[in-house]
């Protein structure tokens, strides 16, 4: 089955985020289609998280996006996540006062303005957190639903990032470098995970360091340089390519598939 084939479930066209006088992105294109994990790569200061935040709303931009067949270039960060674009981030909030589930159950509340007038004077209502909770499942959490954020591992803690990303029930997420911090074997795990999320029907854009991580999940990769895009196309195709070589990887990199130099 060839996944380009499909409509685009994000496309960016000549997106451009500038600060005063720099252009932190400039005209990228880029499609995430449903099925597939791409990823978005490049050296330090590429500026491969303000495209992040430019596509999920907290940055303005100018160019188009696209999401699920609607124009969301003008619209605030809140709405589209709404319309279930959602995110992870690159420093890892969790309410330490908190269970795992909790922290979850938090992340899914969408809560009106009625809602929150009909609490004031009827508290306690039932809600139902189940399927916010199905991350859990999915992320292979669910016996750590009781325990507190300190009471495990910093690749659990990274998991759960992603399982409150799902809560929301998103149509895809964007991730901003989950493998931060953890070593080989959590990453590897980290990974794995990170296909059975898309393998269940939510795609995944990718901003990692970890290349072993990248080359080993991802569908599709992206290369940016200075916010400008140099590369793209298949793992083996961008990790082979003169230019990915030379500006990112670094010539005695050609086929050593590992972390960027100064990484790890």
């Amino acid at each position: 089955m060839n996944i380009q084939a499909s409509a685009p479930l994000l496309s960016t066209a000549d997106m451009c985020v500038t600060f005063g006088g720099l252009r932190a992105v400039d005209e990228l294109d880029l499609q995430v289609h449903p099925g597939q994990l791409v990823g978005l790569i490049g050296p330090n200061g590429a500026g491969k998280t303000t495209t992040i935040d430019g596509i999920t709303g907290f940055v303005p931009t100018t160019g188009g996006i696209t999401f699920d067949g609607k124009r969301i270039t003008d619209l605030p960060a809140h709405k589209r996540a709404k319309l279930g674009l959602c995110r992870t981030w690159q420093s890892l909030e969790l309410f330490d006062d908190l269970t795992i589930e909790e922290n979850l159950m938090v992340a899914a509340e969408t809560s009106s303005v009625k809602d929150v007038l009909f609490d004031l004077f009827v508290p306690g209502r039932k809600r139902d957190h189940g399927t916010a909770l199905d991350g859990l499942d999915l992320l292979g959490l669910a016996d750590l639903r009781h325990r507190m954020p300190n009471e495990i591992s910093q690749g659990q803690r990274k998991l759960v990032g992603v399982a409150r990303a799902l809560a929301a029930s998103p149509k895809m997420v964007c991730m901003d470098e989950p493998a931060a911090g953890l070593d080989s074997s959590e990453s590897q795990e980290l990974g794995g995970r990170l296909r059975q999320v898309v393998d269940s029907g939510i795609p995944i854009l990718l901003v990692e360091h970890d290349m072993g991580l990248v080359t080993s999940v991802c569908d599709y990769l992206y290369v940016i340089e200075f916010g400008r895009k140099i590369a793209e196309g298949t793992p083996e195709v961008v990790m082979n390519d003169p230019r990915v070589i030379a500006a990112y990887l670094g010539s005695s990199s050609e086929s050593s598939g590992v972390a960027e130099p100064g990484e790890r």
